[in-house]
């Protein structure tokens, strides 16, 4: 029997970590080709998202594989990968998110939010997942452990 019968086929995505207190880490996710959650491949939310309370990376500058607790991590930026999801029931809350670290990201949470989850507050209490999506102003993607955000506050889209 070929020991690629036991191998699970994942593709690799981009992303930079940004790891307390090592800081950037540039490296590649490990993503399944076919999402758990519903169409199209896995999302780097997802795993970051998951259970399992170590996550599997492989850094590009040491070309080494790790293994970083989530908790450790602050955030994961990464280019925007298309959605499967193009409902129009997608709820867009415009925001600032300022980290314990003092920087600030600044952009748009778009998810699937019921009615009575729909403010920025409700959002951020709302679920136990331990990293939020937001998609930033200046292009790019940022997953955001909620441990570390200090503050946040809705803005307007106008507010430049």
């Amino acid at each position: 029997m070929s020991d690629d019968a036991y191998k699970i086929h994942k593709r690799e995505e981009p992303v930079t970590l940004w790891v307390h207190p090592e800081g950037p880490v540039r490296g590649k996710l490990y993503l399944q080709m076919q999402s758990d959650r519903g169409t199209g491949s896995e999302q780097p939310l997802e795993i970051l998202n998951s259970a399992a309370p170590f996550i599997v990376a492989h850094c590009t500058d040491a070309d080494e594989l790790r293994f970083y607790g989530k908790r450790a991590i602050v955030r994961v930026e990464h280019e925007p990968i298309e959605d499967a999801d193009t409902s129009t029931e997608i709820t867009s809350i415009p925001c600032e998110l300022r980290l314990m670290d003092g920087s600030s990201l600044r952009g748009i949470i778009r998810e699937f939010l019921l009615p009575e989850h729909r403010r920025l507050y409700d959002y951020l209490n709302q679920s136990d997942e331990p990293f939020l999506r937001i998609f930033l102003d200046g292009g790019g993607v940022c997953l955001v452990n909620k441990a570390y955000i200090v503050r946040a506050t809705e803005v307007d889209r106008d507010d430049g």
